[in-house]
């Protein structure tokens, strides 16, 4: 546990001040257990109601933690200010690729709505030593990014909370709260759950134990499986359960 919040605990620290309050919820995530590393992932997140009202500032994300430190993650973003920052209308998310090195490097910030399907796609070019990621909103690429990384060894698909969001329901799930457990806990409003589909990821060599890096949080999945002896894992769908951020998942930045 702790060695997995010390790993995403860099996830969109570049948004935040230092003091600013960081949470992790829900989470997906399989390590690599010998030398192989991943040379392509893609999967497709159905996005759920931003909070409301909307406050800073609550991601969701699945990434890849490299070799060199670094975490390619496209990102879903919900905003205080969404028009600000992408454009975006009250009520929409900012979605575009991204990678944290010693900042955080973005492509294209665009806005998207509650009921579109995200595909997030990372794939090692050969040819330039760089993770080649995109973005794209029902079929469509709309932000791109390149970034020498090293090699992906880990895949996360994380809830992160920061400042206000913090405290309060992850907005993508739905359960209700109390007043002792939750600030601000009447102007929470209820979402479906926080859906992952089609994710396949493959690695630069079989290896038929990579399985046995799965770790779960607050989660649940339809089951991680190999379709060729090792090289090729798919996951159907993946959902992060109704969520109530408290002092447990809190870290400051």
């Amino acid at each position: 546990m702790h060695y997995l919040k010390v790993l995403i605990a860099v996830a969109l620290v570049q948004l935040a001040y230092a003091g600013d309050k960081i949470g992790f919820g829900p989470n997906f995530a399989v390590s690599s257990t010998g030398s192989t590393w991943i040379k392509e992932a893609n999967t497709t997140l159905i996005l759920p109601e931003t909070p409301s009202p909307q406050v800073e500032r609550l991601a969701k994300w699945p990434g890849m933690e490299t070799s060199n430190g670094n975490l390619v993650q496209a990102l879903a973003v919900s905003f205080e200010d969404p028009t600000a920052n992408c454009g975006a209308q009250n009520g929409q998310w900012c979605v575009w690729a991204s990678t944290l090195q010693d900042t955080q490097i973005s492509g294209r910030m665009v806005p998207a709505s509650p009921g579109d399907r995200i595909t997030m796609h990372y794939v090692y070019n050969d040819s330039t030593g760089e993770y080649d990621q995109s973005s794209a909103i029902n079929g469509r690429i709309v932000s791109t990014l390149s970034t020498s990384s090293g090699y992906a060894q880990r895949w996360d698909v994380a809830v992160e909370c920061q400042v206000d969001a913090c405290s309060r329901t992850s907005p993508a799930h739905s359960k209700p709260a109390s007043a002792s457990n939750l600030v601000l806990c009447e102007r929470i409003r209820t979402n479906q759950a926080l859906e992952y589909v089609e994710t396949t990821i493959i690695l630069n060599e079989a290896d038929s134990f990579w399985s046995e890096g799965l770790y779960t949080k607050l989660s649940h999945n339809s089951g991680l499986r190999t379709v060729d002896g090792g090289k090729t894992w798919k996951v159907d769908t993946i959902v992060l359960n109704s969520h109530l951020f408290d002092e447990s998942d809190i870290q400051y930045n």
